[in-house]
């Protein structure tokens, strides 16, 4: 029996959903589906039925939007990295700040104010580059996943997101494996030995960390490496280079063997005066300058914090729980990720930090074993917001404050919902713009007893 070919439907899109939905009507039917810009008129193949509206996907753009005014990078279109590379900056946040407006319209009825990062361009610290080809058989390339496809990859060509430096050691690194021949991991037979590039900058000292990410199926010329890298004529210069064995059938970077070849493996960051040291594989602020944007306005939501105890809940390498440090009497931090635990310790003694202590545990069982009553607590959760479990069980410690950061508004309007509803009201609500370009925005929120 031949199967029924989906119906492509053409037609604008009439607005957009925050993280990267758009909605479209056409005869009187509602269509939703991933990517797009409002304005653009765009063909979509219907999906799914819903009992509102039906799911569809993308197909292909007909027309522009006229809000997008602006030459995007070459990758642009290809790359799946950036959304909104068409757009002037100013229109890109007034875009953010309409879709933010609504998703939180149910429980804040204030207008919310979107802080821009301080650079829309060359502001990313960290690259992770991956190895594969554009097409089957075609020649070895280094550079992000095309969008929509889980097997080609396409250079960035003057990505726009990162200075200048970081193409010249991709395309010189790519090149150097191209004429020697290497092979890239294959993900359907797990043969091969290139697998990714990750490239770390600080902006504060103006240095790179390279990773090498293989399998362990061959060697790696570790002298011609290091001359190739440290040859390159860069603005900054590369301060360490690292190998990572990595034989996991995951497309994660798992790093199951991590060899220093050059330097000290790793590189320092300042934010807010305080110096960060980052570690192959320790989680950073992507764009510095916006955390500290991001940081000062949760310090200042979080008001006078000079004799208060502060809970810093799900604290990765203690970076928030260090700025709250030099004002507030005692601050404690929660993380699940060891590694990110004594990273913290090792940053507390880099900044002579005394008032400041970081305990390893999930914060659902740990803030049980807490003798201290917090006054504030900070909540950085991942993604997926705060487990249902812990929400609970955080919300009766009773503090004056919470101050909410959140790197998914989405997950973080469900978990307000639950703080409004046990005794809290959500007092301050302001956006940080900390990847332009992308479809995503951190939220500080304060909620208040």
């Amino acid at each position: 029996m031949a199967r029924r070919k989906k119906k492509e439907i053409i037609g604008i899109i009439k607005e957009n959903r925050f993280p990267n939905k758009s909605i479209m009507e056409v005869d009187n039917k509602k269509y939703i589906f991933k990517g797009g810009i409002k304005g653009q008129e765009v063909k979509i193949v219907a999906q799914r039925k819903k009992r509102e509206h039906i799911e569809g996907r993308f197909l292909e753009l007909i027309s522009k939007s006229e809000i997008e005014k602006r030459i995007p990078c070459p990758p642009f279109g290809v790359c799946g990295g950036c959304a909104y590379q068409t757009l002037e900056y100013e229109d890109e946040l007034k875009l953010k700040k309409e879709m933010l407006e609504k998703l939180y319209s149910n429980i804040y009825n204030k207008e919310i104010i979107i802080n821009p990062s301080p650079s829309s361009t060359a502001y990313r610290n960290k690259m992770e580059y991956s190895f594969g080809d554009k097409e089957k058989g075609g020649e070895l390339t280094l550079g992000m996943h095309s969008k929509g496809r889980f097997y080609e990859i396409c250079e960035t060509d003057k990505c726009n997101i990162v200075n200048g430096d970081y193409e010249i050691i991709r395309k010189a690194v790519q090149n150097y494996f191209r004429e020697n021949k290497t092979l890239f991991y294959k993900k359907r037979n797990h043969e091969g030995y290139l697998r990714h590039l990750i490239v770390r900058y600080s902006f504060s000292e103006n240095e790179y960390m390279v990773n090498l990410v293989t399998t362990s199926q061959e060697e790696l010329n570790k002298k011609e490496f290091i001359e190739l890298l440290l040859s390159l004529k860069l603005d900054g210069k590369v301060k360490t280079i690292i190998h990572t064995s990595n034989d996991s059938l995951s497309d994660a970077v798992v790093p199951e063997k991590v060899d220093i070849l050059f330097g000290d493996g790793y590189i320092t960051e300042k934010l807010l005066e305080l110096e960060f040291q980052i570690s192959p594989f320790s989680f950073f602020q992507p764009n510095p300058k916006a955390a500290e944007v991001l940081y000062s306005k949760a310090l200042e939501f979080s008001g006078d914090i000079n004799n208060r105890t502060v809970f810093d809940l799900y604290s990765g390498t203690g970076t928030i729980g260090q700025i709250f440090s030099q004002k507030a009497k005692k601050v404690i931090g929660i993380e699940i990720v060891e590694e990110a635990v004594e990273k913290a310790k090792e940053t507390c003694k880099l900044n002579n930090i005394s008032n400041a202590e970081f305990i390893a545990g999930d914060v659902l069982e740990k803030i049980e074993e807490l003798k201290d009553q917090a006054d504030i607590i900070v909540l950085d959760p991942p993604r997926d917001g705060i487990h249902p479990k812990a929400i609970k069980k955080i919300i009766n410690i009773k503090p004056e404050k919470f101050v909410y950061i959140s790197c998914n508004p989405v997950t973080q309007v469900r978990d307000l919902e639950i703080f409004l509803k046990n005794g809290y009201k959500l007092e301050k609500l302001e956006l940080v713009d900390q990847f332009p370009r992308t479809v995503h925005v951190e939220a500080v929120t304060l909620l208040t007893k």
